[in-house]
Order: structure tokens, then C-alpha cells, then sequence
């Protein structure tokens, strides 16, 4: 008999120590379920009131919830709680001084109370306000970065009390809390500082809408007299008003510049393609930019097939497209210098090259120069004009086009060719 009751006290005992095991596993699943929420969601309240239900579960408690530290006036507010309403309890500050949970925070250490109403520490407003009285109470510091951000508290626990083992899980719990508020607060500031981006972008859009509005009255003004002048004047004065003219042709490219890179930052540059041959278009950019080149001592030539390559393509758009990048290798080219332009067909594809042998682009500038207002040379010392507007506005527009547009050279003094890509119809 004396034996059989050793078998039986050992059955029993390997039974509590199974039903422990699974009880432990059955916790550590349910924590394993938080890292598997962070990872899941960005929403911080979602985030923390699952939290606050597994933990409650975990150890067995009515409620629980989670006070962050307000540094500006130096309280605990509720952030998140089971069992009240959290919107209610935000209400009501916890102060550092005369609760427990302030103790907790500045202490940063656990406490453990299963008779919450006789401490002295008991911060009894809380439960007024929500209707609902702590009898038992665990909590422990939440800390990011060595930096204690936090209390979490679990309250009343439903049989027994609360033990070292249950302060362990919170712990864990706390720590999971604390990298959901961190990640929540990364987040907003990245939200911040992309609102505030956004709103620069729109000033920088608004500016380039009013400055290039404003400046075409007087400028169209000032062509005008310019021209009748040049007309009607002679010798010197007719070489002043020509000095003029060119000055104000050269300032209405600026702001066309400024009001087409507008146009395609906030999204208004409409397409109206329509079935055209690529060689008309290049033929008219030609022509607008061959006296340019001329007077500059520059050799233009252009080389096109026979045979018609069409596109679809909105003409206007694509004549712009053509015009900036001829603009752009006359700026950047000698006097003297040479200009090739050519279009061919590649399996399906219209491209058209421009190649200059100007002034050359560094390797790590290939990509660069296509960003707005972008110039390789320094702005205070530059030999070249316009505001680095051409090249970002032919490439918004090629990609319009559902083309691709790109530059190649050797090196600086070794010229440059810029190659653009679009289907054939």
C-alpha cells in the first residue's frame, strides 16, 4: 500500500508539472501573438489594446492598461485600458507624487499590491471617474532606450494573486508595449516631416505659377516695343533695341521654362497624342533653334530617315521635348563646336540622338542633371544661362510619352549625347 501511494503523490505531482508546462506554453503563445500584431499593423491604438487583451488573459486579471509619461506637465495619462473606457480615463492625470503609478515611474520598479485599497499610494480618483475599484495590482516601467516612457498595470486578479512569475510576463509585455509606442511615434514624426515637404512643394509650385503669370504682361509689353523699335530705328539705336529684344526673348524662355516644369509638378501637363511622324517635329525644333545656333558660331546639322517613323505623341509636347535638348547642347557647346542630330528606327522603337562636342558631363552627374534647376557647373561661376529647367522638363515629358530618356559621356571636355526612346505607333 505504502508504495502505491508514492505512485500515486509521483502521478500527481508529474500531472501539476505537465498542466504548469502547459499552462507556460499556453502563455508564451499568447504573448507570440503581440510580436505577430506589431508586425502586422501600423495602428497604435489597435496595437495596444490587443496588447492589453492578451495580457489580461495572460494573467488572468479584470484589466488592464497603460499610462505614458506628458512631459509638459509632468502626469501620466492614460493611453490604452481594458475593462474602462480609455477616452474617460484620459481625463484624469495620475500624478508622479502620491500614486502608484507614480511611484512605479520614478522608482523605475515593479510593484506588486494584492490589497490596493489600504496603500497609502492609492491614487482612488481614477477608479471614481471610471466606476470601477482596484483590488489587486501589478505593474512594472515601460522603457525605450534606457529612457522610462511609461507605466503598464494589470488589476484584480481573478484567482489567487499576483506572483514574481506574473511581474515576468509583464515585463515582456511592457517591452512589446514600448517598441509599438516607439515605431508609432517614428511614424508620425516621418508623417510630419512629409506634410511639412509637401507643403514646401506647393509654395515652391505656387511661386513658379504667380512668377511666371506675373512676368508675361510686361514681358509681352516689352517684346512688343522691342520689335517695333528694332524696326523703325537706325545704327546705334537700332542695335540697343536689338540688344534689348534678345534679352527679353531670352527671359521668355525662362518663364516658359518655369511654366511647363509647373505643369508637370502638379500633374496638369495633358497629353494630346495623336499618330505623327517623328521627323516633323524634330524638323520644326530645328528650325526654331538654328539661328540660336548660328549666332553662336555653332555647326547644327541634322540626319533623318526616309522613311517616316511615327509615334504616338502629343506634337506640341514632343516639339518642346526636342527644342530643350537642342537648347541645351547649344548652351553647353564652344563656339566653333559641332551639333548632330539624328532619329532612326530599332526594332520598334523611334530614337533620336542629339550630340554635341561641348563641354561634357562627370559620370556621377549622368543622372543628376536631369533633376530641376540642376546644373553640373556652379551657379556663381557657370559659363552657361537658364535656370537648369530644360533637361528635368524633356525627361517628365518622354516619360509622359511612356518614352525614356537618358545622357552618355566620356567625361568632362568630351562632349556629350543625350538618347531618347519612344514606341512606334
Amino acid at each position: 500500500m505504502e508504495s502505491m501511494t508514492v505512485g500515486q503523490k509521483d502521478l500527481t505531482r508529474n500531472t501539476q508539472t505537465l498542466a504548469e508546462m502547459r499552462e507556460i506554453i499556453r502563455r508564451l503563445s499568447r504573448i507570440i501573438e503581440i510580436s505577430v500584431t506589431l508586425n502586422s499593423t501600423l495602428d497604435r491604438d489597435r496595437q495596444l489594446n490587443f496588447i492589453l487583451e492578451i495580457l489580461a488573459d495572460v494573467l488572468d486579471c479584470e484589466a488592464a492598461s497603460i499610462m505614458l509619461y506628458d512631459e509638459k506637465r509632468s502626469e501620466l495619462i492614460f493611453s490604452a485600458a481594458t475593462g474602462s473606457d480609455p477616452a474617460e480615463l484620459a481625463k484624469v492625470p495620475v500624478p508622479l507624487e502620491g500614486s502608484i503609478a507614480g511611484t512605479i515611474f520614478r522608482e523605475n520598479r515593479p510593484m506588486l499590491i494584492n490589497n490596493v485599497a489600504e496603500d497609502p499610494r492609492h491614487f482612488a480618483q481614477v477608479g471614481e471617474q471610471v466606476r470601477f475599484q482596484p483590488r489587486s495590482l501589478l505593474g512594472v516601467p515601460m522603457r525605450i532606450r534606457n529612457k522610462t516612457t511609461g507605466v503598464i498595470e494589470a488589476l484584480n486578479k481573478r484567482k489567487g494573486k499576483f506572483t514574481e512569475k506574473d511581474a515576468q510576463y509583464l515585463y515582456i509585455v511592457a517591452s512589446q508595449a514600448a517598441v509599438a509606442i516607439h515605431n508609432a511615434e517614428l511614424l508620425g514624426a516621418l508623417q510630419h516631416a512629409y506634410n511639412e515637404l509637401s507643403q514646401l512643394d506647393q509654395l515652391k509650385s505656387n511661386f513658379m505659377a504667380i512668377a511666371s503669370h506675373e512676368l508675361r504682361t510686361p514681358l509681352g509689353l516689352i517684346l512688343g516695343y522691342a520689335s517695333f523699335l528694332q524696326e523703325q530705328a537706325h545704327g546705334e539705336l537700332s542695335q540697343h533695341a536689338s540688344m534689348v529684344l534678345n534679352s527679353a526673348l531670352r527671359m521668355q524662355t525662362l518663364v516658359e521654362d518655369m511654366t511647363n516644369m509647373n505643369l508637370l509638378k502638379v500633374g496638369s501637363a495633358q497629353l494630346a497624342p495623336s499618330k505623327l511622324a517623328i521627323q516633323h517635329p524634330l524638323q520644326a525644333a530645328y528650325e526654331a533653334v538654328k539661328k540660336t545656333a548660328e549666332a553662336k558660331g555653332l555647326e547644327l546639322s541634322m540626319n533623318l530617315p526616309q522613311r517616316l517613323v511615327y509615334v504616338n505623341a502629343d506634337r506640341e509636347k514632343l516639339e518642346l521635348v526636342f527644342i530643350n535638348l537642342m537648347n541645351n547642347a547649344i548652351r553647353f557647346t564652344q563656339s566653333g563646336g559641332q551639333i548632330q542630330v539624328r532619329a532612326q528606327s530599332i526594332s520598334n522603337e523611334a530614337w533620336v540622338e542629339v550630340s554635341d562636342t561641348g563641354f561634357g558631363i562627370p559620370l556621377d552627374e549622368l543622372e543628376k542633371i536631369f533633376k530641376e534647376f540642376y546644373q553640373v557647373e556652379d551657379h556663381m561661376t557657370r559659363r552657361a544661362g537658364g535656370l537648369g529647367l530644360g533637361l528635368a522638363i524633356a525627361r517628365g515629358l518622354v516619360e509622359l510619352h511612356g518614352g525614356r530618356i537618358w545622357a552618355e559621356s566620356d567625361g568632362p571636355g568630351q562632349g556629350a549625347t543625350f538618347k531618347m526612346v519612344l514606341p512606334e505607333a
